[in-house]
């Protein structure tokens, strides 16, 4: 491995038949929680991106949404999972402690897709 890491970020491009609809659902989950919009994506952090793509070559829903998870690391679940509960998300996995100082929650995006928050021990 190299001294000083070539990665510098992390991204993803969600693709949509209601792109609209895909961006409000997540800066309203994602924005209270410290996400920001930036010119046509979501900021997550220091250096990891969330993209939407509008595609007419796409099922309307996900066909196998374990297929890929968005993780999202968050400092404190319990917060996070006040603000989702706003929202009226659809909870596939309620949060869990699942040891060792780790929590797992997972929810369902308007479009299908499994979108996870995490916190573990440590979290900054």
């Amino acid at each position: 491995m190299p001294e000083q890491s070539s990665i510098t970020g992390l991204g993803i491009i969600l693709g949509t038949t209601r792109r609209d609809q895909l961006v409000d659902w997540y800066r309203a989950a994602l924005e209270p929680l410290g996400a920001r919009w930036q010119e046509h994506m979501l900021v997550i952090g220091d250096s990891a991106i969330i993209g939407f793509d509008e595609r007419d070559d796409l099922a309307d829903k996900a066909a196998e949404p374990g297929r890929h998870l968005i993780n999202i690391t968050v400092r404190d679940i319990r917060e996070t999972e006040r603000h989702l509960n706003t929202l009226g998300v659809t909870w596939v996995r309620p949060v869990e402690d699942v040891g060792g100082g780790w929590f797992f929650s997972t929810v369902l995006d308007p479009v299908g897709n499994y979108l996870q928050f995490l916190q573990g021990p440590g979290t900054p």
